[in-house]
């Protein structure tokens, strides 16, 4: 069986990160909303990235790290901006300026 971790991107620009073992039951649920108060508040919703594991142990793993991101950070890989994906790999400690305003 594969469990699923997923973003999605709500009407109000926020994101809602969540896992599964059914990703078409679970979009199917949040559209239709009552399965989530958060993003049931803030459809439609858009799936933004999905990845499947084989344990359920791994998928909570990578959704709470994926909780724990900066809202830059997620939006990286969304936008292909790899060069942006690489800062926010490493520590915050050794992450060289983007050459941008703020964070991004």
């Amino acid at each position: 069986m594969a469990f699923w971790v997923y973003v999605l991107r709500c009407n109000d620009g926020s994101y809602y990160t969540g896992h599964t073992d059914d990703l078409d039951r679970r979009l199917a649920e949040h559209q239709r909303g009552g399965h989530c108060d958060f993003a049931s508040r803030r459809r439609p919703v858009t799936l933004m990235w999905s990845d499947h594991f084989q344990t359920r142990l791994e998928v909570l793993d990578s959704e709470r790290r994926i909780k724990s991101w900066s809202r830059a950070k997620k939006e990286a890989p969304f936008q292909g901006d790899w060069q942006a994906v690489s800062h926010f790999a490493r520590p915050p400690a050794a992450r060289p300026p983007l050459g941008r305003e703020g964070e991004r």
